[in-house]
């Protein structure tokens, strides 16, 4: 199914159908603190229930958290032992309530290169939640935007080489049906907290059209009220598409 962008005349904004988050902070506030950075990741991940309930009372169709780039590996391996054990615990402890109150959950990334058991959690928590449609949830999990790009170029070659698909057929739409979740909305809002004011390789293409927020506060401390603000800050844009 093509991710079509609506054309949208240029108008201030409504509720976004698909906030994007850049977690971002967890070191920090934990440093603050005089806490390990384990501690960070988990208050962090307390404020991803906060947020998912947030954006289901707010009326938004689609969440998009950055849990784990690619580039991360590169991190201490203690702390990617850490993340990933948060990861398969977030998953144990938060799956059924997210099915519960009607969230589908989807990952993008390579799911090829995680742990197999942590594969396996991703493949149950899809399967699980796959027909609920209060909220969809997308993890991006070993993810990196420009990998993802490549992978679509990939894609399209094989198919001209195959003769599938002819090079007058490549353009905007028929490049983005082939990246990950091509068949939800792109990001309204594209928020990061922590201060920092960068995308860090993260929905590069999806994002082109995007509202951008830059948040001081660190991600355990983002709650539903920091996301009310956020989205009232949201309603203020206007919304031109390239229009003028």
């Amino acid at each position: 199914m093509l991710s079509v962008q609506p054309n949208i005349p240029a108008t201030l904004a409504a509720v976004p159908r698909h906030v994007a988050i850049i977690m971002d902070g967890n070191g920090r506030w934990a440093a603050a603190r005089h806490l390990p950075r384990a501690m960070g990741h988990r208050r962090g991940a307390e404020a991803v229930r906060k947020v998912v309930q947030g954006c289901i009372r707010q009326g938004v169709s689609v969440l998009t958290l950055y849990a784990f780039s690619s580039e991360n590996w590169k991190r201490p391996a203690e702390e990617v032992d850490d993340l990933m054990a948060l990861l398969r615990f977030y998953l144990k402890r938060e799956i059924k309530e997210l099915h519960n109150n009607k969230v589908s959950v989807r990952f993008i990334g390579d799911m090829a290169g995680l742990p197999l058991d942590l594969q396996q959690m991703v493949k149950d928590s899809e399967a699980l939640t796959a027909s609920n449609k209060m909220l969809t949830l997308v993890i991006a999990l070993n993810y990196g935007s420009q990998a993802e790009i490549v992978l679509a170029c990939r894609k399209l070659a094989g198919k001209v080489a195959r003769g599938e698909l002819d090079t007058a057929e490549i353009n905007e739409e028929s490049f983005g049906a082939h990246l990950q979740i091509a068949d939800l909305p792109y990001p309204d809002l594209v928020i990061r907290t922590s201060g920092e004011r960068r995308l860090s390789n993260f929905l590069l293409w999806q994002s082109a059209y995007a509202e951008l927020l830059f948040l001081d506060v660190l991600w355990p401390d983002f709650d539903e009220e920091t996301l009310a603000a956020a989205l009232d800050d949201y309603k203020t844009r206007e919304r031109r598409f390239g229009g003028r």
